[in-house]
């Protein structure tokens, strides 16, 4: 059944299997030379199978999707210990991996299950890695302010069909900017929750946004965003404090094989409608 949403302003239809050409504005990043410059984004392994992308915006510190880290049977959040971050992870092999050491979502966030879209403004994260990578072809990203309607911005992601090798798409638009979210034409799919939108200022790539969600909007496929402009600070502040997130006897992602193949089946794929 497909669900009918109100969110941020727009009504949202949640999206079918992908059309025939849909993923012709992707360019799979396959060689070295490819994700050069790239190399700070990596996936982000939830559970047993399930995944997200996340970016690193310092040596310790990754940006990702909030829902990413609920599961979404039981709306626990996912032990921090089942959470590992695969920087530049492509054809089997990371330029470095770490282990998450502790979480914040943004207070604001509230998880609504995996076909929810309520909370697109706060579905934000910040992980805390147990050390931090310094690898001289590893640069965290700085964090942009909210581009303008309009503007051109790339994604680069991971998918339930890439899973294994990013893929960048250089040329997506801001369609709108509602309710501090950003309405956008990037072609994303499941596993792109917590994908890092970037804006390209002087040839320095600069993340502005974080992938939410999909839909669809009069018929037209678009992704949603989460604005970073404001909340960074507070999701900043709340990491500071957090406690790393253990599992608990109703949290069923400890050891748990999780069917990523179905959309809506784990929080860390990309399953918002």
């Amino acid at each position: 059944m497909r669900a009918f949403l109100c969110a941020a302003g727009l009504c949202l239809l949640g999206f079918g299997p992908a059309s025939a050409g849909e993923h012709d504005g992707l360019r799979a990043l396959v060689t070295a030379n490819d994700t050069k410059g790239w190399e700070a984004v990596g996936r982000l392994d939830i559970g047993e199978t399930g995944f997200c992308t996340g970016a690193l915006i310092a040596p310790d510190l990754v940006l990702t999707a909030a829902h990413c880290l609920f599961d979404p049977d039981s709306f626990e959040r996912i032990a921090d210990s089942e959470v590992t971050f695969l920087a530049g992870f492509r054809n089997g092999r990371a330029t470095a991996y770490r282990n998450a050491k502790s979480s914040a979502i943004h207070p604001d966030y509230i998880y609504d299950g995996p076909h929810g879209s309520e909370h697109v403004a706060s579905d934000i994260a910040l992980i805390a890695l147990d050390q931090p990578i310094r690898n001289g072809s590893v640069h965290p990203f700085k964090v942009g302010s909210r581009p303008r309607k309009g503007a051109s911005v790339q994604v680069v992601s991971y998918a339930h069909d890439r899973a294994t090798r990013p893929s960048l798409e250089e040329a997506c638009d801001i369609l709108g900017r509602p309710a501090g979210t950003l309405v956008m034409s990037c072609d994303v799919d499941f596993g792109s929750s917590g994908a890092p939108v970037f804006l390209v200022e002087d040839g320095e790539p600069q993340i502005v946004s974080v992938i939410s969600a999909k839909a669809e909007v009069r018929s037209r496929r678009v992704s949603l965003g989460t604005s970073l402009a404001r909340i960074l600070p507070e999701l900043r502040a709340a990491l500071d404090a957090a406690a790393p997130t253990v599992a608990t006897a109703s949290g069923p992602m400890v050891n748990r094989p999780v069917d990523n193949t179905a959309p809506g089946r784990t929080g860390a794929k990309f399953v918002r409608p």
